[in-house]
C-alpha cells in the first residue's frame, strides 16, 4: 500500500467513527491492541482460508 493510499484509509476511518459520534451519539470506544491483533489474525485466518479452498485444500483450526 502506498502513502497516498495509506493516508486515505487512515481518513476514511477517521471520518466513520466521527460520523458515528456525530449522528448517533456514540462515545469513542478504545478497543486496545488485543481486540486489534484478534481482528488481525482472524483476518489472516480468512484469506487462507480463501486462498487454500482456490487450491482445493481444507483447513483445520489447530486448538
Amino acid at each position: 500500500m502506498d502513502t497516498s493510499c495509506a493516508i486515505k484509509a487512515t481518513a476514511h476511518q477517521l471520518a466513520r467513527l466521527i460520523y458515528a459520534m456525530l449522528t448517533k451519539g456514540q462515545p469513542y470506544v478504545e478497543q486496545g491492541i488485543e481486540a486489534f491483533e484478534e481482528r488481525s489474525k482472524e483476518k489472516q485466518y480468512r484469506a487462507l482460508l480463501r486462498k487454500a479452498r482456490k487450491l482445493g485444500l481444507d483447513l483445520v483450526k489447530a486448538s
